[in-house]
């Protein structure tokens, strides 16, 4: 644990009833050393489909997670291997066969406690949001694969859509990735109601930007949680966090006892 602004969690009298939450999927749902959801909707594709696809990790991810790159800047490059990546997909002909086979033989792990959080969210009725820059279709057969598909849940992300043969027809009109990822234009208008009846919000993610998740004039009644990974961007996070958690710390059953003790 490296950091937490003590002020702003007595500040926001967080319970049950008064909040909102919203999650990253990769990497934050799931644990750092999962594979992610475009790693896993691409298991049952050939080798040059997978060595292409890692070529394109270890070009664009250092540029995700270098925060001396300005936002307008990198969401030029996020923009360019997101596009790249479902080209991909097109290029090496994803079917639902292959697609469905590749999620119920993928290895996505919950980061620890993940499964529990869920699970007292949804008791405890908490709208919960996530939204990610993912694969939406993997995130739901996954969730309900390991019973934590709830009624009071919202996915937002980049569901792909297949055609009556099987095949695929396409991605989200607008991709999501992580320069653009935002709550708002997404939800609908019934969950919308539901979160603006709600003074107080938690977010969690992995990535800085995952803090634009929330509009910025009402992130001073949200409690931001970072969860990090390399120590190296650790003062970049501290700035922009209420809470980082790293390494071994960075696990849901810390969240819980840290906000969610109230419940």
């Amino acid at each position: 644990m490296e950091y937490i602004n003590t002020n702003k969690l007595e500040k926001l009298k967080i319970n049950k009833d008064n909040t909102f939450i919203v999650l990253d999927f990769d990497r934050t749902i799931t644990s750092f050393e999962s594979l992610d959801s475009w790693d896993v909707s691409g298991k049952e594709l050939d080798k040059e489909f997978k060595d292409k696809q890692d070529e394109l990790y270890k070009y664009y991810r250092p540029i995700e997670i270098d925060y001396t790159i300005k936002n307008e800047e990198k969401e030029i490059y996020m923009e360019e291997w997101y596009n790249k990546c479902i080209n991909l997909y097109y290029e090496h002909h994803l079917t639902r066969e292959k697609f469905e086979k590749s999620i119920k033989d993928s290895k996505l792990i919950f980061r620890k406690g993940t499964r529990e959080f869920l699970k007292k969210a949804n008791e405890n009725q908490i709208p919960l949001i996530i939204l990610s820059a993912g694969i939406g279709n993997v995130i739901e057969q996954f969730l309900k694969a390991n019973d934590c598909y709830f009624e009071n849940m919202y996915i937002i992300s980049n569901f792909i859509e297949f055609d009556k043969n099987g095949n695929m027809k396409k991605f989200n009109d607008n991709v999501i990735h992580t320069g653009n990822k935002k709550i708002k234009g997404h939800l609908s208008k019934e969950f919308q109601e539901k979160i603006r009846q709600k003074e107080y919000g938690i977010l969690v993610g992995d990535l800085i930007e995952d803090k634009k998740m929330v509009e910025k004039d009402k992130l001073q009644n949200v409690i931001t949680i970072g969860l990090l990974q390399d120590d190296r961007n650790l003062e970049f996070y501290k700035e922009n966090f209420d809470i980082v958690l790293n390494n071994e710390d960075a696990t849901f059953t810390n969240i819980e006892k840290l906000v969610f003790n109230v419940i």
